[in-house]
């Protein structure tokens, strides 16, 4: 294991220590307000960028690095927080046609 790879990892996963956090504020405040869809949505391009990297980086060597994983795991995260600002923003739409 190189210490680039540790870096890497160490870089991935404090960004991914965030998503949890905000999946369940997303899911306990069932609202969308206050969040950015065009900010998810370049955190997942960003993602997939590594994740394509990646890929790369293991055709051309052979090798599949462990960073990876962390790649994909944050990329479900952030997934999983856009599904929920959909949910968020039908529940608001519903109870603003309620009003």
């Amino acid at each position: 294991m190189q210490a680039t790879e540790i870096l890497e990892a160490v870089m991935v996963l404090s960004f991914g220590i965030s998503w949890p956090a905000s999946i369940i504020k997303s899911f306990r405040s069932r609202t969308a307000k206050g969040r950015s869809l065009f900010f998810l949505v370049m955190i997942w391009l960003g993602y997939m960028a590594g994740i394509a990297w990646k890929v790369i980086e293991y055709r051309q060597t052979g090798v599949f690095k462990y960073p990876s994983y962390f790649y994909i795991m944050n990329l479900l995260m952030v997934s999983t927080d856009m599904v929920l600002y959909f949910r968020n923003r039908r529940l608001d739409n519903a109870r603003e046609a309620q009003t």
